[in-house]
């Protein structure tokens, strides 16, 4: 860990939640610091300000911005107050362990709606194994049928702040997503609840949501391990998915433009998730892509045994005209939907997918 005081010089982005800073560090260098209002109070230019440094300077892929650990105080002696009328911590037991107003507890308007909560009623839940795939899924989702309300529940096996998410808030604010609910650890949506099955009671009974997506937030960690990465999450969300008796959709993550062998075709996140971690069946779509790349999934596929226990479902996106995504530009790795089109594929038809579920379960 490297922590490092600095100077707030101008302020950037703003939002609930959420500021983006520059700053002048007393090491000698300048950058960019993320402040997270939900853990230090706003800041202004000229504010003192302590960063953590750490990953920008292992050089890791945060988008080379610092983030605010706490503003110095104004001489009262307190450099926050603020109560969320919530007893649930999130990152409990660290220096900044924040209050929420956990969408189950017994201070929530919900709560006696959660009690009651044990079911997902055959909700169709798509299961990602990346952020860049939430707008996707969602997309082709209402393009299908727009009447559709969506809810994303983000994990805590990535970014922990759903404020970083520049890609929820564009899709909060063009109607892409309907409702926002942080799981576990992760803080920041618009409900708050104690693990992803909550969430997805969450989302299904106080929501109101007809479909749900799971991904992580911002960020994914990779080892180049079988189990050593992010992807072991989408196993984890078809498994609570089944459990509430909802119905999965396991969103496949292809690209025939990644470098990296690893995720090359089918990731080896994804097969490790489809068939090392999930112990229950999903509904596995499968994009309509040129028959060499159809070839070289269907190998992929088969050679984990991922069709023992899932089910194939083949879907138009791919030969069709991709869904709008309403002015939100979405990047993966760095590409775009010209760069690795499968990718974007498999993601519409999780989402096309689940808005033909959800049309059997309305």
């Amino acid at each position: 860990m490297r922590l490092v005081w600095a100077t707030v010089a101008g302020i950037g982005d703003e939002a609930e939640g959420f500021q983006r800073l520059t700053v002048d560090l007393d090491d000698g260098s300048s950058g960019v610091a993320i402040n997270y209002l939900r853990l230090s109070a706003s800041c202004a230019q000229g504010d003192r300000v302590l960063l953590n440094t750490t990953a920008v300077n292992l050089a890791l892929g945060t988008g080379g911005s610092h983030f605010v650990v706490a503003r110095q105080g104004t001489g009262t002696g307190v450099a926050m107050d603020v109560s969320s009328s919530g007893h649930v911590l999130k990152l409990r037991y660290t220096p900044l362990q924040v209050d929420v107003l956990a969408v189950e507890s017994q201070e929530s308007p919900h709560h006696a709606v959660m009690e009651n909560a044990v079911d997902l009623e055959a909700m169709p839940v798509v299961c990602c194994g990346l952020h860049s795939q939430v707008p996707l899924v969602a997309a082709a989702a209402k393009q299908a049928d727009p009447s559709l309300r969506i809810a994303y529940c983000m994990t805590d096996h990535a970014a922990l702040a759903m404020d970083l998410s520049d890609t929820v808030r564009a899709c909060v604010d063009s109607g892409l997503l309907d409702a926002t609910i942080s799981c576990g650890q992760a803080f920041g949506g618009q409900y708050e609840a104690v693990n992803l099955h909550s969430g997805l009671l969450a989302a299904k009974h106080v929501a109101e949501a007809d479909v749900a997506i799971v991904a992580i937030g911002p960020g994914v960690v990779g080892t180049g391990t079988a189990f050593g990465h992010g992807g072991v999450c989408q196993g984890e969300a078809i498994n609570a998915v089944s459990v509430l008796g909802g119905t999965p959709i396991a969103c496949l993550r292809l690209s025939f433009a990644d470098a990296r062998p690893r995720h090359q075709g089918v990731s080896h996140h994804t097969l490790a998730a489809l068939s090392k971690v999930a112990l229950a069946s999903a509904i596995v779509p499968v994009p309509a892509l040129p028959q060499e790349f159809l070839d070289a999934i269907a190998r992929a596929l088969d050679d984990a045994g991922v069709w023992s226990l899932h089910t194939r479902v083949d879907a138009d996106s791919g030969h069709v005209a991709p869904p709008t995504l309403r002015g939100i530009e979405v990047r993966s790795m760095g590409r775009g939907i010209t760069d690795d089109p499968a990718f974007f594929a498999a993601a519409f038809a999780a989402g096309e997918i689940a808005s033909r579920m959800a049309s059997t379960v309305l």
